[in-house]
């Protein structure tokens, strides 16, 4: 794997490495006009050859005598006597021949084409998991309605349960609404072209009125942020999220509310959320500033130096479910989200000052580092400022670090490509960005999404592709590599097995979800009474339509099993993930991103042009 990498972008001296991206990102026209030249010239050449072997000098040609066929009244040469057998044969075999065979077999309706993938049920996102009544699950009802309280001012009620828990884990529920919008900024026609827009900006309001609760968002400065409601561990005995197997709507016991006073990633990750979604809400303007208001009231409280730690640290009920390995990334994620958001230069340079992808790790090369989850943010904020270098070329003092940042997309771009051996394959094509390690499926799904955008920016500048090292790759192989792998995500697998539950014929029916598993009688069930149904090897009475679970093991297997909760469970962020795959490669809308709302906060980069002077007179 790291020889494949090093064969990408191997360590060099300072000045080599320089020229390569100058290669990867700087088109020499000169060079690619050369070979077009040299095709056409090809082209010439094979047209010249061809009318040599159709002019053809006459001497070249044997002269034969004519030789007759004798039909009795008439004599025919033989060649019109075979040419008009042979065409009577024919013109039986093409026409007459198929309408009999056709007109003899019975009819049947004509097979509908196969239909856009952005219909897929998974476009409901997050319906499965809101805590509260859902008219598009019937089965679902208000819950929750006591949480934060009476310790946390207002309550911490809304928000999302994650996976099949009822837990509210506040990291990577900001993390799937920073996707959720970034997926409506760009793809805002395509979402509208099949009727989904206003339904995910209420999907999208419902999550960031939550994180709203999390943090005083009427301060000015902050000490603390709320990170996580409910929760257990994993050998708990005693009555909570893990231990308890029931519907929210019957939940009864007490929910813990994790404050934290240091939490820097998180607090990023919430003002990443908050920024993006203000532009989403650009349409609403005072609903608009009042999350760009929260996300600026985050910024120094995650950036205090005094309080820089990772928000999972000495925090067991969060580090056993989702532990995070860095900060710097949410910091640099923050940083151009804040920037686009508001138009203040403080974000952006701060996104591009050295010191801060330096700490990130963003250009060390790792494959590990390569891959976008809600626990690594590097390659979607590199992908993010690689936006602003290809569209406002906004030049020094921005240029080098952007430059930079675009060149390490092109290479983590490169490394998702099979021809380059980075990230290893399963023998049914899924690539295993996780390494082999379960719930494969949300890595692929936003790893897709980040590949699938990065060849929309590029079609969106007239440019055709990118550089691999000397290689030159199309931005079709982007495109396919993402639908290779939504394809198997939906059912082209060894198992022609659906891993998104309700589309296709064969999907998961035994999905670890403690609302599905449970029947929706108006019966309520105490806290262990709900594991017979955990247990049964029945199918889950409720189907949770659109969820996409966590996926097969390395080798394209998959048991539909409950207690196999790392494959048959479904995430929050990895819904997020699979919708913007989704919604990136459907041709509902065309095929467009939205080049402008994403720069709407961001003040000229050029004075204005100065007024004509006036006209003069004697």
């Amino acid at each position: 794997m790291g020889r494949g990498l090093d064969a990408i972008d191997s360590d060099r001296a300072e000045a080599e490495e320089e020229e390569r991206r100058r290669n990867m990102t700087e088109w020499d026209r000169g060079a690619l006009h050369s070979q077009q030249l040299s095709a056409e010239h090809q082209r010439n050449q094979l047209d010249e050859t061809q009318q040599g072997w159709l002019l053809a000098p006459q001497d070249s040609w044997k002269k034969k005598r004519k030789k007759y066929v004798n039909l009795g009244c008439i004599s025919v040469s033989r060649t019109v006597f075979t040419w008009t057998v042979g065409s009577i044969v024919v013109l039986f075999l093409v026409v007459a021949l198929p309408i009999i065979i056709v007109k003899s077999l019975p009819r049947h309706k004509s097979t509908p084409p196969p239909p856009d993938i952005t219909l897929l049920p998974s476009i409901r996102l997050f319906s499965f998991s809101t805590p509260r009544n859902n008219n598009r699950v019937s089965w679902r009802g208000n819950s929750g309605l006591k949480d934060g309280l009476p310790d946390v001012v207002g309550g911490l009620v809304g928000g999302y349960y994650d996976g099949g828990s009822n837990t509210k884990f506040h990291f990577p529920m900001a993390f799937s609404m920073t996707m959720l919008s970034w997926s409506l900024i760009e793809y805002s026609q395509k979402f509208k072209a099949i009727n989904e827009y206003d339904h995910m900006r209420d999907v999208l309001k419902w999550g960031t009125d939550y994180l709203l609760l999390t943090f005083n968002n009427s301060a000015t400065r902050l000490d603390h942020i709320y990170a996580q409601v409910g929760g257990g561990l994993r050998d708990s005995e005693s009555p909570d999220d893990i231990y308890c197997w029931q519907r929210p709507e019957d939940m009864s016991y007490d929910r813990p509310v994790i404050s934290l006073t240091t939490a820097t990633d998180l607090g990023a990750e919430v003002a990443s959320a908050l920024a993006a979604a203000s532009i989403v809400f650009n349409d609403k303007p005072t609903y608009a500033k009042k999350l760009k208001k929260g996300a600026e009231t985050l910024w120094p409280f995650f950036r205090n130096k005094n309080r820089r730690k990772r928000y999972s640290d000495g925090q067991p009920m969060i580090q056993a479910f989702y532990n995070s390995t860095s900060m710097f990334d949410e910091l640099m994620w923050a940083g151009a989200w804040l920037y686009y958001a508001t138009g203040n230069q403080t974000y952006i340079q701060f996104a591009t000052n050295p010191s801060v992808p330096k700490t990130a790790k963003a250009f060390a090369n790792q494959p590990e580092l390569m891959v976008p989850s809600w626990n690594n943010k590097l390659p979607g904020a590199m992908l993010l400022m690689t936006r602003y270098r290809l569209f406002l070329n906004p030049g020094f003092p921005y240029e080098n670090m952007l430059s930079r940042y675009h060149n390490a997309t092109g290479v983590t771009m490169c490394a998702y490509l099979k021809q380059y051996n980075v990230f290893n394959r399963t023998s049914g094509g899924l690539i295993q960005l996780n390494m082999g390690k379960p719930r494969p499926l949300e890595y692929v799904a936003h790893a897709s999404f980040l590949a699938s955008l990065f060849a929309d920016y590029l079609n969106s500048t007239g440019v055709p592709g990118w550089y691999c090292g000397p290689t030159f790759v199309s931005t079709q192989v982007l495109k396919d590599f993402a639908k290779s792998q939504i394809d198997y995500i939906l059912g082209d697998n060894p198992l022609k097995m659906s891993y998104i539950v309700g589309f296709g014929k064969k999907f998961p029916r035994h999905v670890y979800h403690r609302g599905a598993t449970i029947p929706n009688d108006k019966k309520r069930r105490s806290c262990r009474e709900g594991l017979k149904y955990r247990d049964t090897k029945n199918p889950n009475p409720n189907n949770i339509t659109g969820a996409m679970v966590g996926g097969p093991n390395k080798s394209d297997q998959f048991h539909d099993i409950r207690s196999n909760y790392n494959a048959s469970e479904p995430t929050m962020s990895g819904n997020a993930g699979i919708v913007a795959a989704l919604i990136s490669l459907t041709s509902s809308g065309g095929y467009q991103i939205d080049k402008n709302t994403m720069f709407n906060g961001v003040p000229p980069l050029y004075p204005p042009a100065p007024p004509p002077p006036k006209a003069w007179k004697p």
